[in-house]
């Protein structure tokens, strides 16, 4: 058992020397398989890329969504002061500030026909 143990702590060392002095890099085993090497690399520039570029895609979604929310908010306020300030009763109230010679119609409106004659 005491062999066994010497042999792979000698494997070890043999392969530690052989990647510092660079025989196992320049080995043919290794050689072959450098176009495999490059792929795996190239794969994992697209898979780090990737992630960044989903990255910024869901920040720039919840800056939209909490910009809709920013102006749907302003929406409702304009709405509500809009509303609020043509109302009826308050219209007479800007008209009577204004000093406006305007009075409310006492009678109802009336619709207007007209028909156009055609030429037989």
């Amino acid at each position: 058992m005491s062999e066994s143990k010497k042999i792979t702590k000698t494997q070890v060392k043999a392969t530690i020397r052989g990647l510092v002095n660079g025989s196992i890099v320049a080995s043919d085993i290794v050689r072959k398989q450098i176009p495999f090497i490059i792929v795996i690399f190239v794969l994992g520039l697209v898979y780090i890329s990737n992630r960044f570029h989903a990255e910024k895609v869901f920040r720039e979604t919840e800056e939209t969504q909490k910009r809709i929310e920013d102006l749907r908010a302003e929406k409702i306020e304009i709405q509500s002061k809009l509303m609020t300030s043509s109302r009826r009763g308050q219209v007479l109230k800007m008209l009577e500030e204004k000093g406006s010679t305007l009075e409310e119609a006492s009678a109802p409106p009336q619709k207007i026909s007209y028909q156009i004659k055609t030429s037989e």
